[in-house]
């Protein structure tokens, strides 16, 4: 690969690397996991950055080939090796006045999203990282209607496992 590409690649890389993390964030539960998947999903977007024609913009398609790549081994890992939450042993630690009422919102959203499928948790992740219905449906390869549709189901199911 010349080094013109090389720089492009590592440039928009460095630019959007945030998608990759939240999407590791979605799929994994510790940091290692997440490093490896990071990992993972930056070597796919370095092999795929030659074929990348600009048809969409880099992040879109940086969001297409991340969650292909999270989703893809998340199907393939057939033994999940089962981890503690930080949060189960927080009682053992010394607690100061701090308001966490955001934080464990957020874990509950994320304990709920990880209970839905592999498409559902990347349509909500497009959704509440404000894309719309248009680029979300490109980013899944599916049509801005069915978006909308699965997005109106998969509110319904997250209402259900947080409200029971």
């Amino acid at each position: 690969m010349n080094k013109e590409l090389e720089h492009q690649f590592v440039t928009e890389l460095e630019d959007n690397q945030n998608i990759v993390h939240k999407v590791c964030s979605l799929y994994t539960n510790d940091k290692d996991s997440h490093n490896d998947l990071f990992q993972e999903i930056t070597i796919q977007l370095w092999k795929a950055y030659p074929k990348f024609r600009g048809d969409a913009k880099f992040s879109t398609w940086m969001y297409r080939v991340a969650l292909n790549t999270a989703i893809t081994l998340y199907r393939k890992s057939k033994k999940r090796v089962k981890t503690q939450d930080f949060d189960s042993v927080l009682y053992k630690i010394k607690a100061t006045d701090y308001d966490d009422t955001e934080e464990r919102q957020l874990k509950l959203m994320y304990d709920a999203v990880k209970q839905l499928g592999d498409i559902d948790k990347a349509l909500v992740f497009l959704y509440l990282e404000d894309k719309d219905y248009s680029e979300i449906a490109e980013t899944l390869g599916i049509s801005e209607v069915n978006a909308r549709v699965k997005m109106s189901r998969v509110k319904n199911k997250l209402r259900t496992i947080l409200n029971p």
